[in-house]
């Protein structure tokens, strides 16, 4: 999704840097963001879940959403002249949370449509990498065209380029999809029950705790690249696109390598590796100092950056599939909507850790960069990733193949007759010891 990259890579650039939001208010801004997100994320999941209509669960919350979508993405890059201090702050609050909104809306609902739809995992496999090749696309117009857009025709004419962009294909993407009439056959858990089973899965937790770590780190990366380029490398404009360009490119081909990974060693331990693996590729940005050794970094960086892409998804798919065969309903928009909440939480740790940046390097604002603006942005995209990918690594070694096995069909078939069952009273949180 094109204003979808756009967002997460330059606005905090843009509020910060151009238009001179202190660090403070922006950190304050996310924070509440986080706590509007708790809210909206599960319940578009849960009232998804609950939809019954001729065009399916999914397609009418999309379809619908779209709009508003790209009408406030417009107005979030499209702050009135004059605005500062906390007429800025509430202009950056109030768009945010309702653009976020529509975000959930749309994405919650795009998301669930995966492990609904596909449901072999060598096919998940292959479509996942299918999926992250047109998002890398999306990258790589978000990152290379952008800074140029917004050099020449400012970031609100940007803004709706990519509107425009976004509803034309997003609707040429969804109007053809039929979804599946099986998945929604089973009368849906009503809101306690719903939220009762998902809150005792133990292994879904697990993995987007360490989904979340792992998240941050791209959060982080994101939103400071510009910052990193213009103070670190001494670069900006059309050399930033080259070096974010570069760094996508490469992420193209280190997927498909991710997803011979997937077929080797299946989802978990695909996982686990993934996120070793990216814990190693952050390590050049500690040493890049130009272009030429940003180019280097990013090229390395564009290996652990696969593997975060294409393998997340294919074990959320398959603990999703658990949750299923234990339950008898299909639940994607509960559980992707809770998902994405945890994983959306590290934009409170991006939020926090420009607020120690900030106070450790002097880093205000665009026009009071302090005295060691370089230094307060090779911690940003270096340090702090580094330790949040081991932590994510440690978490992630708590799962184990146990957790994520799909439980073996009862004895005469998986079509054989079985009593119903309170689903709130099923064994769905095993031992994680």
């Amino acid at each position: 999704m094109l204003p979808s990259t756009a967002f997460s890579l330059f606005y905090s650039f843009y509020y910060i840097d151009t238009l001179g939001l202190p660090v403070a208010m922006y950190t304050l801004a996310r924070s509440i963001y986080v706590v509007w997100d708790a809210a909206v994320q599960p319940l578009s999941g849960y009232l998804s879940d609950r939809t019954r209509t001729r065009w399916g669960r999914r397609r009418p919350w999309i379809i619908v959403g779209i709009p508003f979508y790209a009408g406030l993405f417009i107005l979030l890059y499209s702050v009135p002249d004059g605005l500062v201090d906390w007429g800025l702050f509430g202009w950056f609050l109030a768009f945010q949370l309702l653009f976020e909104t529509s975000m959930a809306i749309v994405s919650v609902n795009y998301l669930a449509l995966y492990p609904e739809l596909f449901t072999d995992p060598a096919k998940r496999a292959r479509v996942s990498v299918v999926q992250q090749a047109f998002y890398i696309v999306a990258l790589l117009v978000g990152t290379a065209v952008t800074p140029i857009l917004y050099d020449s025709i400012g970031f609100s004419g940007m803004a709706l380029i990519y509107a425009i962009a976004f509803v034309v294909l997003m609707l040429v993407s969804i109007l053809p999809i039929r979804e599946n009439p099986a998945a929604s056959l089973e009368e849906p858990l009503r809101i306690r029950q719903a939220f009762t089973v998902t809150l005792r899965n133990g292994p879904f937790w697990v993995f987007n705790i360490s989904w979340m770590l792992a998240s941050a780190v791209l959060g982080l990366i994101s939103a400071s690249i510009a910052f990193f380029a213009k103070y670190v490398l001494g670069i900006e404009g059309a050399m930033v696109s080259v070096l974010l360009l570069t760094t996508f490119v490469a992420v193209i081909p280190t997927s498909v390598l991710w997803y011979f990974v997937v077929r080797r060693w299946a989802p978990l331990r695909s996982y686990q590796i993934s996120i070793a693996v990216f814990a190693l590729s952050v390590l050049p940005m500690f040493f890049a100092r130009d272009l030429v050794s940003g180019l280097v970094a990013g090229a390395v960086l564009a290996v652990g950056l696969g593997g975060h892409f294409v393998v997340p998804v294919i074990l959320q798919a398959q603990i999703i599939d658990v949750d299923a065969a234990r339950t008898g309903r299909r639940r994607e928009g509960i559980f992707t909507a809770v998902s994405n909440f945890v994983v959306r939480c590290s934009a409170l740790v991006t939020a926090v850790a420009f607020l120690i940046a900030g106070g450790l390097y002097g880093y205000v604002s665009g026009e009071e960069p302090g005295q060691h603006p370089a230094d307060a942005f090779i911690f940003l995209t270096s340090t702090v990733p580094l330790v949040l990918l081991i932590l994510s690594f440690g978490v992630a070694l708590l799962l184990r193949p146990t957790h994520v096995a799909l439980p073996e069909a009862p004895e005469g078939g998986p079509d054989a007759d079985q009593p119903d069952a309170d689903p709130t009273a099923l064994p769905v949180t095993p031992d994680l010891r």
